[in-house]
């Protein structure tokens, strides 16, 4: 749903390696130079790896997400709360950083060179676009064959480009949502408790999950929006190396863009998070809540016949 989003963002972040920096468009002049060039297609390059690659990190991130924060809790007494939240959350988004950074690799590439027509037109040297002459990699018919082209020219290497940068803005990210969410949870539970307390009142999980979930996802998203642009442009910039590693990248982005440099992008990736996070917060409370329903009445049951048993046999005896 958000991929459009999310190509614009890249797009923004990554066109001072492709167009210069005196060349940057804003928001709606890249929205509108992406559906003039690229038309609807355009918004859409590198779905696929974009998809698979959401599935694995979601899948790991809150698949270890419960039983990580259980047991740093019940090991490490001092750690409970919001540092629990926090690293829970991060070793979850590192686990599926493995099949993620991939992923994204491929999508990103993809989502930069558009159409076969536009990419054709772009040729670069030293990091800036000129007139024709070599490009950064050949064009992407599909995720297989931008997975095999990448494998053949860097290898490994090509494939987890920008891996530490990677897991330098999605760990402080993970973490930072997770101790948000849980923090805005408390902050609800306690106004509730103090002002709003009612027995006719039912609180939502769903919804609750929904609007603290957007709000956490949203915050974090902005907060690591730097280390974003980062691991973007060493994503795409592939062989022909602009910056040599984060470190490098960061000093050269500060010292040519400044702040703003850092901050490129910042707007459609808040777009993206806050619905996106505000979703899957909302699915895994109803899906949490509903859960532990159906275990608790599946309890009921075994009690009740337990009980039965136990009479029946003090009968017979």
């Amino acid at each position: 749903m958000m991929h459009p989003v999310d190509t614009i963002k890249t797009r923004l972040q990554s066109q001072a390696i492709l167009n210069g920096i005196q060349n940057q468009k804003n928001i709606l002049q890249m929205v509108q130079s992406v559906w003039q060039v690229d038309g609807l297609k355009g918004f859409y390059r590198g779905v696929t790896p974009g998809i698979i690659g959401s599935l694995a990190t979601g899948a790991t991130y809150f698949g270890v997400i419960e039983s990580t924060k259980k047991w740093i809790e019940d090991s490490h007494p001092s750690l409970r709360g919001h540092w629990a939240h926090f690293i829970a959350g991060a070793i979850g988004d590192t686990l599926g950083s493995f099949v993620y950074v991939p992923c994204e690799v491929m999508k990103q590439r993809m989502q930069v060179q558009g159409t076969i027509t536009s990419w054709s037109s772009l040729a670069v040297k030293d990091g800036l676009a000129i007139k024709p002459g070599t490009q950064i990699y050949g064009y992407y018919t599909g995720m297989f064959n931008a997975g095999c082209s990448i494998w053949k020219s860097q290898g490994l290497k090509g494939l987890y480009a920008g891996y530490l940068s990677t897991l330098a803005r999605d760990v402080p990210f993970a973490g930072l949502m997770v101790m948000f969410y849980e923090s805005l949870k408390d902050v609800t539970e306690y106004v509730e408790q103090r002002w709003i307390s009612s027995p006719n009142l039912h609180r939502n999980n769903s919804v609750e999950g929904l609007v603290l979930g957007g709000l956490a996802g949203g915050l974090s998203a902005y907060l690591t929006t730097p280390l974003d642009v980062v691991k973007t442009r060493l994503q795409v910039q592939g062989s022909t190396l602009r910056y040599t590693g984060w470190l490098d990248a960061i000093r050269s982005i500060w010292a040519t863009e400044g702040m703003k440099g850092m901050f490129r992008g910042s707007i459609p990736r808040i777009a993206w998070y806050i619905p996106a996070s505000a979703l899957t917060f909302m699915a895994v409370e109803f899906l949490r809540e509903h859960f532990n329903e159906r275990v608790a009445n599946d309890n009921l049951q075994n009690v009740s016949r337990l009980s039965v048993d136990k009479k029946s046999l003090q009968e017979v005896a």
